[in-house]
């Protein structure tokens, strides 16, 4: 146990060694300045390779595999209509929980009100915001669920939605498109991901004729896509 504690830290120190050292060469040899509140600094590493520790075991033990043991025993039952409930309510869950859509969202709120928008207040708007793209994942997770069940090549979807998107955007308000092409990508950050990942890789491997690696993964790009979508449209209708 405390030898696979050892790897993870080590893990976590490798991926954030190459961060520290830009900070520190840029504020050492560019800026030639001091790191401010030293001290602080480096208990804040410190709390960051704990965390990324204890969240990367927690990805392991179990985010992983909960969303791989669901969409396994949705695909033995073979119901199709819960099995798309579930991928609507799982990615509508965690979209709604990410920290960074929460930020992203509470910014544009924020900015909204400071350029004297009164079709909603900031509050409001933030809150909308925040469901707006989270249906859209929701919905982005089943269509891709769909694709996986249908073998659909996942290239024309990424296309088609792209194309709607550009068409979309000549017509949404300056304020909103931003927004829209921010929100892509906010939506798949530390909650989302792992689980949505673990289901299409689950989902794929208990459907025969499908491949884990072919079928299984694609599900986060159109996690991205779709909140644009939305978001342009819900640009339309606010104002």
């Amino acid at each position: 146990m405390l030898a696979a504690v050892g790897r993870l830290v080590v893990e976590s120190l490798r991926d954030l060694g190459p961060i520290a050292a830009v900070v520190a060469i840029f504020q050492l040899l560019v800026l030639r300045e001091p790191l401010p509140d030293l001290g602080q600094t480096l208990l804040g590493l410190v709390a960051v390779v704990v965390g990324l520790t204890l969240f990367i075991q927690g990805l392991r033990l179990a985010l992983f595999p909960l969303g791989d043991s669901m969409a396994s025993s949705f695909a033995r039952k073979g119901s199709v209509p819960w099995l798309l409930a579930f991928a609507f309510a799982l990615g509508f869950g965690t979209t709604v929980a990410e920290p960074a859509l929460i930020a992203v969202a509470e910014e544009a709120g924020r900015a909204r009100s400071l350029e004297g928008a009164d079709a909603l207040d900031a509050g409001t708007y933030a809150i909308a915001l925040r469901y707006t793209v989270a249906v859209a994942v929701g919905a982005a997770i089943a269509v891709g669920v769909i694709r996986i069940v249908r073998g659909w090549p996942i290239h024309r979807i990424i296309i088609s939605g792209y194309a709607i998107a550009i068409v979309l955007t000549p017509f949404a308000p300056d304020d909103a498109v931003g927004i829209a092409y921010d929100a892509g990508g906010v939506t798949t950050s530390t909650i989302t991901v792992p689980l949505v990942t673990a289901l299409g890789i689950g989902l794929s491997r208990s459907i025969r004729g499908r491949s884990p690696m072919l079928d299984g993964f694609g599900l986060i790009a159109l996690a991205s896509l779709f909140p644009i979508l939305f978001v342009l449209v819900f640009g339309m209708v606010v104002g």
